[in-house]
């Protein structure tokens, strides 16, 4: 079983590399290529400072997924967290999505969140069932949300509440 790790800097290289792949797929991230590794390791860095809500699924040494939920920074709603996650192709459908969010959904709530949102793509039904399953629910659909390629998509926004996880 691959190992679910807390953000470490010495895996912001491959962190970016596994981002970078799955964000060419133009498919389940708003993004279309990672940021420059300076950026990355930045983010890193200061992801580790903050004991930020953050782990990596590894292959040995080398990031293979990840998941992270960062808290809302203004005061009415700092009780809130955004989801973010994704899974290199290689390693889908090996359970590593689940360990991942299960992992940063135990950590958000020993840090005082009490909201999770996320976006996914509406037809990204691998991802919607596996948030389903966690217990999040639909809260919106949001029409042409996303655009690649001069496509758009819709999507759905959906949401955890502690008191109901």
């Amino acid at each position: 079983m691959l190992p679910i790790v807390a953000v470490q800097e010495k895996y912001a290289a491959s962190y970016r590399a596994c981002l970078d792949v799955v964000a060419r797929e133009k498919r389940y991230l708003a993004q279309i290529e990672a940021l420059p590794l300076e950026r990355i390791e930045g983010f890193v860095k200061d992801s580790v400072a903050a004991d930020a809500i953050q782990f990596f699924a590894l292959n040995q040494e080398e990031v293979v997924g990840w998941a992270d939920i960062f808290p809302s920074w203004p005061h009415a709603v700092a009780h809130c967290g955004s989801l973010g996650m994704g899974v290199h192709p290689n390693y889908r459908g090996q359970g590593l999505g689940s360990r991942l969010l299960s992992a940063c959904i135990q950590k958000a709530w020993a840090k005082g969140l009490t909201r999770i949102v996320l976006q996914a793509r509406a037809d990204n039904l691998h991802a919607i069932a596996l948030y389903e399953k966690f217990g999040f629910k639909n809260e919106a659909l949001k029409s042409q949300a996303m655009r690649f390629d001069g496509e758009y998509f819709d999507a759905v926004q959906m949401r955890l509440l502690r008191d109901e996880a």
